[in-house]
């Protein structure tokens, strides 16, 4: 069977039908290296300075640079847009741009699209002078006449060979084109991030740019017979649009935060390359390392000296810094540690989201090493969460992880602009003598908390030390000494987790069937699905924790209040069905350890390892199989 299609011009004076939608996702995939994500990232950029909710999520295989024409190769990126708040990349996508068609096969196969789906997919394949091409177009075009997608063959490489010269250096912006017809959006707008994103290569190529976009609205307008209307809504606030990653890095610009020290590392590189461009004009500077592990102690070396510093990377990283975090937690030396999570162990999955760093961030270190996790949700709190952070690290003197993922690091979305201030930022260094008989590990018996000794003050002399030690960082092996101070290090948690306030519970406080806990990227996919459960007459709530050590408060006693718990998270669990799998046997989901040893609560877990964010409508049937069995979803 074949699939209806449109080739070339539709009839003069064809009907143009307008779909008024509440929201509508948008895929771009194509070979790596032919700017989908470049196209997608402005085509978010435009629409959500329009006035559009907007999440994105780049579509990276796992290769560097897979063969061409390969399903398993697609590169691109989807484009959530709404008529309200974004947050999360959404189900089925209902429109597909491919350049070519074993990409979109690559997307059909993965489940990736609505079955109704609009697809405009460039043509030339279905013509090309190599039979075994038009081979695979054929072959390709009978899988997908299964679904009820309706596709548009699009003459895309015909049309730029009239721009350029090497159309893979060209599809993305007539595309950018063709979906600014289809969605109205405004063409100055383009032009305006076109020219951020290339005028400061040369103006020649701006111009040819802008042409292509030109071009591509024009065959749109001129061909299609279809366009897609969600509403914008202005907003009273001035908005920036940005990525996770860069939020990160503008928001320990905001912090005081005056050197990050990396190496690079899919997917956290990228907040070293927007430090790269604004952090010395603020003081900053940005040390790329000869590796992971002098990454970790240039940070520690800063921060000793009297600048609390960050690192940044993602899991094999974090794996060669383990021993240096020991050692600031030992010296209880002020640390910013931000992990960007990717798919694990080993080399794993390095362009795909999961979960999977918790327990490593957590117990990583040998000996006890206890330390404050925080997980940001949105992009906007990666912005903030440095400012925190930072003062966090250096209130307690202690390593603070801030656990961000794939998800956030490349998703582009809308926040309000924050309204900066200058307490945010980190004081001087503190130069005055040091009081007579002060050491610089004199303990509060009740806080655990010691005053931070910064080198070079009057009467601060001491020999720093990863051993071991007493108050005045001697080396100390007394049993006495050891349990000691290591109840001062723990102490010092404990007492920041007393200043923490219970979570909200999003739905009813009150209790109810099932309670769904989350953490870090999921809460927007998790926050829909709940609230499309309970639309159904389901009795869900949901509670997405921020800190993750320490816990915050009350946590146990909101548990009792509903007849199970249940964590939604990205990374693996065996489920109870799977062979050999007992109750006593089985792994659980990372929070859901962690949740079950502080609560005593059997908290369950539904959990995902598929290297792509989590859909609303999977966590719905979940939550539905886990009511109506009382058991795994």
């Amino acid at each position: 069977m074949k699939l209806p299609t449109v080739g070339e011009a539709a009839p003069s004076g064809r009907e143009v039908r307008t779909h008024r939608v509440h929201d509508h996702s948008v895929e771009i995939v194509s070979d790596s290296g032919e700017g989908a994500q470049k196209c997608g990232q402005i085509f978010g950029s435009v629409s959500a300075k329009m006035g559009n909710g907007v999440w994105t999520v780049e579509i990276i295989p796992a290769e560097v640079e897979p063969p061409p024409r390969n399903p398993a190769g697609a590169s691109g990126i989807r484009i959530r847009l709404g008529d309200a708040e974004v947050t999360n990349w959404g189900d089925e996508t209902n429109l597909v741009v491919a350049f070519n068609e074993q990409a979109l096969l690559g997307r059909h196969r993965l489940n990736a699209l609505a079955p109704d789906a609009t697809i405009l997919v460039e043509s030339m394949w279905a013509t090309h002078p190599d039979p075994s091409i038009r081979a695979q177009w054929e072959a390709a075009m009978e899988e997908l006449a299964d679904r009820s997608y309706r596709i548009i063959e699009v003459p895309m490489e015909e049309e730029c060979l009239t721009v350029v010269d090497n159309p893979r250096k060209g599809k993305n912006m007539f595309v950018l084109g063709l979906l600014s017809w289809i969605f109205d959006r405004d063409l100055e707008r383009a032009r305006e991030q076109i020219a951020h994103a290339f005028r400061k290569k040369s103006e020649e190529i701006y111009e040819r740019n802008v042409q292509l976009l030109e071009r591509g609205y024009g065959w749109a307008e001129e061909h299609l017979d279809f366009r897609v209307e969600v509403a914008t809504q202005a907003s009273d606030l001035p908005m920036v649009v940005m990525n996770g990653n860069e939020a990160v890095a503008l928001g320990a610009v905001a912090a005081g935060l005056e050197l990050a020290a990396m190496y690079p590392i899919t997917p956290a590189t990228s907040v070293s390359h927007m430090l790269g461009e604004v952090f010395e004009k603020y003081g900053g500077l940005v040390h790329q390392a000869e590796d992971e592990i002098a990454a970790a102690g240039v940070a520690i070396g800063s921060s000793y000296a009297g600048r609390c510093s960050f690192t940044i990377t993602s899991g094999p990283g974090l794996a060669l810094k383990t021993e240096f975090l020991g050692l600031a937690v030992m010296a209880e030396i002020p640390l910013v540690v931000v992990d960007v999570q990717r798919g694990g162990p080993s080399t794993g999955l390095p362009t795909k989201v999961e979960q999977s760093d918790l327990l490593a961030a957590m117990f990583g270190q040998p000996g006890d090493a206890p330390k404050v996790i925080i997980a940001p949700a949105t992009i906007e709190e990666c912005f903030h969460v440095m400012t925190t952070a930072r003062r966090i690290a250096e209130a307690l003197r202690t390593v603070v992880f801030v656990l961000s993922d794939a998800n956030l690091a490349t998703g582009v979305a809308p926040f309000p602009r924050p309204d900066l201030s200058a307490e945010w930022q980190a004081g001087p260094p503190d130069q005055r003598p040091i009081p007579e008989g002060l050491k610089p590990y004199s303990w509060d018996s009740r806080t655990g908390i010691s005053r931070r000794f910064i080198p070079g003050q009057p009467g601060g002399e001491h020999t720093l030390t990863g051993l071991a030690h007493d108050e005045g960082s001697k080396v100390a092996y007394d049993s006495v000494i050891n349990e000691r101070s290591s109840a001062m290090r723990s102490r010092k948690i404990a007492a920041f987790q007393s200043t923490l306030l219970p979570p909200e519970v999003n739905g009813d406080p009150e209790g109810g069937d099932l309670l769904v806990v989350g953490w870090g990227s999921t809460k927007g996919a998790i926050e829909e699905a709940v609230e499309r459960a309970r639309s159904e007459g389901l009795s869900v709530s949901s509670l997405h924790l921020t800190f993750i050590s320490p816990l915050p408060p009350g946590l146990k006693e909101i548990f009792q209040r509903f007849g199970k718990v249940m964590t939604v998270e990205i990374n693996y669990s065996d489920k109870k069905d799977d062979p050999f799998i007992t109750e006593e046997n089985r792994r659980r989901g990372q929070l859901a350890w962690l949740l079950r040893a502080a609560t005593l609560v059997d908290v369950d877990c539904w959990t995902r390892v598929l290297g792509e964010p989590l859909r609303p409508g999977k966590i719905v049937n979940a939550i539905r199989e886990s009511i109506r069995s009382g058991g795994d979803a």
